[in-house]
């Protein structure tokens, strides 16, 4: 539960110079992952998952040395796999449940390079269905990566002007966008995403 708070760390994005995020839901067949898969949770082994894991080895190994005989793979026998296979635990789709995941991002280059992966979900699923209720900026990227470097890398002793000129100045978010036969077109996403008065 600790945890779960501290991930809700983005919300404070509503209490800063950037314009409110939007909201989305979704209600119908399980389709949302959270983020990359749908809603899951884990189980210790059983004979049947073990046996099922096993024998889907024997025949990637099979696959692959059809594929590439100059490199063969040893295939172990079912049973010594089943023996391995039943001190795992393996997922399986979650048929009633809450699951949430929060803001996902990365640094590439540098530190301070961040980069959105995906936004925040919280989801419940009851026998195949969802409701889900997504986070987002129809400006993608260029809302929350400029929040992450506001957030996390700017002088948090200056004014919120002063850190916004900050990010504007160290974190630009100006793109030119071309299309075919068409001018290119400059944005300053900044002035998008900040509310007017820190402009």
């Amino acid at each position: 539960m600790k945890y779960f708070f501290k991930s809700l760390y983005w919300l404070r994005i509503l209490n800063s110079p950037f314009k409110p995020f939007s909201v989305g839901f979704y209600a119908g067949k399980t389709r949302i992952g959270t983020p990359y898969f749908f809603p899951r949770r884990t189980v210790k082994a059983t004979p049947k998952l073990a046996a099922e894991a096993a024998a889907k080895e024997i025949r990637e190994a099979e696959r692959w040395n059809e594929q590439n005989t100059d490199y063969l793979r040893t295939i172990r026998s079912f049973e010594d796999i089943y023996k391995e296979k039943m001190r795992y635990s393996f997922f399986v789709p979650m048929k009633v449940g809450f699951s949430y995941c929060g803001l996902g991002y990365k640094t590439k280059w540098t530190n301070t390079d961040y980069r959105h992966e995906w936004n925040p979900v919280f989801s419940f699923v009851f026998f195949g269905y969802q409701l889900a209720i997504t986070i987002y900026s129809k400006e993608m990227s260029h809302y929350w990566e400029p929040w992450l470097y506001y957030y996390y890398s700017t002088d948090k002793t200056k004014t919120r002007r002063e850190r916004i000129e900050e990010c504007r100045k160290e974190f630009p978010q100006t793109w030119t966008s071309h299309k075919h036969g068409e001018e290119p077109v400059t944005t300053d996403y900044y002035t998008k995403i900040i509310k007017p008065k820190y402009l």
